[in-house]
């Protein structure tokens, strides 16, 4: 796994930026209703979607949460007072006190079911009947885009996805949340070229890969070969579900 505080500084240059931020938070804020007052963003990373969070309902008061001290830092400049550290496993926050639940692009990291079970408890735990807990699901499959990377890199080994969706909907439904809604929006600026993908695979981005490993290099120099090696092919679409805790 990524060193985040490490990656802190760069991590939204290499990630798509304000571009994608904003196509995120407005897919999440399309399943947060319209009168929620408080909303709690679990694993926040620099605070680049929780910020746009605020900025699109001024009287949202928006929360931070995340594990990593490099990037609470971040968050911090973006959403003064309003960022804490927190492990989305043990949230900081009494019962009930949210109406909202967001978590971007976190499930896809936690490989220990239970712990990704305690974190969608967790965020069930801190929402108060009728709210409303927004997940991302089956991020690695968003970049399956059917482009000729897609294809050099199809023979890799690769784990269950931990944020698959049905999976995430049985931790949803073991807390009683019920389906409320889904949408999906562009990782603007993500797609992949072969020359960034092939960097990427000998860093060990890829799970199951490891740098030196001779299957990763044995990819790697494929991708060398394909054509137009820093065009960019389609951007990922990411999902999102959201689920209600009745009340």
């Amino acid at each position: 796994m990524l060193d985040y505080d490490k990656e802190a500084d760069a991590y939204d240059a290499t990630r798509g930026g304000e571009p994608r931020a904003a196509a995120a938070a407005d897919a999440v804020l399309g399943l947060v209703p319209p009168d929620a007052r408080r909303l709690l963003d679990v694993a926040c990373g620099t605070g680049i979607v929780t910020r746009r969070f605020a900025t699109a309902r001024p009287a949202l008061r928006v929360t931070g949460a995340d594990l990593t001290y490099g990037m609470a830092r971040m968050a911090a400049v973006r959403l003064p007072g309003a960022i804490v550290l927190g492990d989305s496993r043990r949230l900081p926050f009494p019962d009930g006190v949210f109406d909202a639940v967001t978590s971007v692009w976190l499930l896809h990291l936690i490989h220990d079911p239970d712990d990704a079970r305690s974190i969608v408890a967790e965020c069930a735990r801190v929402l108060r009947p009728g709210g409303v807990y927004v997940t991302t699901v089956d991020k690695a499959a968003a970049h399956d885009v059917g482009s000729d990377i897609d294809a050099v890199l199809a023979p890799r080994p690769r784990r269950p996805a931990p944020d698959a969706a049905r999976r995430v909907e049985s931790y949803a439904a073991a807390q009683g949340l019920v389906a409320a809604g889904r949408a999906r929006f562009t990782g603007l600026g993500q797609g992949r070229s072969p020359r960034r993908t092939a960097a990427d695979l000998r860093r060990g981005w890829f799970t199951m890969l490891p740098p030196g490993d001779p299957r990763t290099e044995e990819l790697a120099v494929r991708l060398q070969a394909l054509p137009d090696q820093d065009r960019p092919r389609a951007d990922p679409v990411f999902s999102l579900r959201a689920f209600r805790k009745p009340g």
